[in-house]
């Protein structure tokens, strides 16, 4: 173990299906923790929890909407009623939404992606945490962007726009949730070797190497490199660390 005190730790992760998520469950799991995640696809989350090849009393799936209400209470509940209560929360669900300039842009598109990455976010917030107001206890690491700190050349105004409300909800609520022992911080991956990076290559006509090319370490990073800032984040090691944002870009930003 890296993290001796995530040991038993009950962590949720949205967006636990595929991407950062599924490789956050991973390490979390391989730390001892118990872990619920939370995905709009039953059939993903089967996917995941057959992969990852642990048994109930450890993980658990939960099939949600994060940009419904009555979703987000459900999934809470049920985390806190598997495992007792909810020591890290890894609010991670979003999605990149089209890639076309604005002016090409539906008002739907942008309700979308700021119902799930935004809404969804801001819920889930609401709603873990008074169980760890409770305890005086917990870790919240909240998924924004490089996009969320710069806007670069790639045409995804809405979702740039809900990494950068991302970018202040972090900081806003950590200032709230400090009284009460709970840390919350956000890390901001550049370009992840995941499906998402696929659409927006085909959305945008720019290849892999063209954007790699971009990074000073001149590659993606991996769902894994992620992962592992979220265990630092959640653990001890960073217990005076809150209402900071992490770039986990490759040098990307620097």
């Amino acid at each position: 173990m890296t993290y001796p005190d995530l040991n038993q730790k009950i962590v949720l992760i949205t967006g636990g299906a595929a991407g950062l998520g599924a490789a956050a469950a991973k390490a979390f799991l391989d730390e001892g923790c118990k872990v619920a995640i939370v995905d709009i696809s039953a059939d993903a989350l089967a996917k995941t929890q057959a992969d990852l090849g642990v048994g109930a009393d450890r993980l658990i799936a939960i099939t949600a909407d994060v940009s419904k209400e009555e979703d987000v209470k459900r999934y809470v509940t049920e985390t806190v009623t598997a495992f007792g209560s909810i020591d890290v929360f890894f609010n991670n669900a979003g999605i990149e939404g089209k890639v076309a300039p604005i002016v090409d842009q539906k008002t739907e598109d942008f309700d979308r992606v700021m119902s799930i990455n935004v809404r969804g976010t801001w819920l889930g917030l609401k709603y873990v945490l008074p169980i760890m107001y409770a305890k005086k206890s917990g870790s919240i690491i909240n998924t924004s962007s490089i996009g969320g700190l710069v806007a670069g050349p790639m045409p995804v105004s809405p979702y740039v726009t809900s990494k950068f409300a991302i970018h202040g909800m972090t900081r806003v609520v950590a200032n709230e949730a400090a009284a009460y022992g709970v840390r919350v911080n956000s890390v901001h991956p550049s370009p992840v070797n995941t499906q998402m990076m696929r659409s927006l290559e085909s959305g945008s006509g720019v290849s892999q190497e063209a954007i790699a090319a971009t990074i000073p370490l001149g590659r993606y990073a991996e769902a894994v490199d992620i992962a592992n800032m979220v265990l630092f984040l959640a653990s001890e090691k960073s217990n005076f660390v809150t209402g900071s944002q992490f770039r986990v870009d490759g040098g990307m930003l620097s």
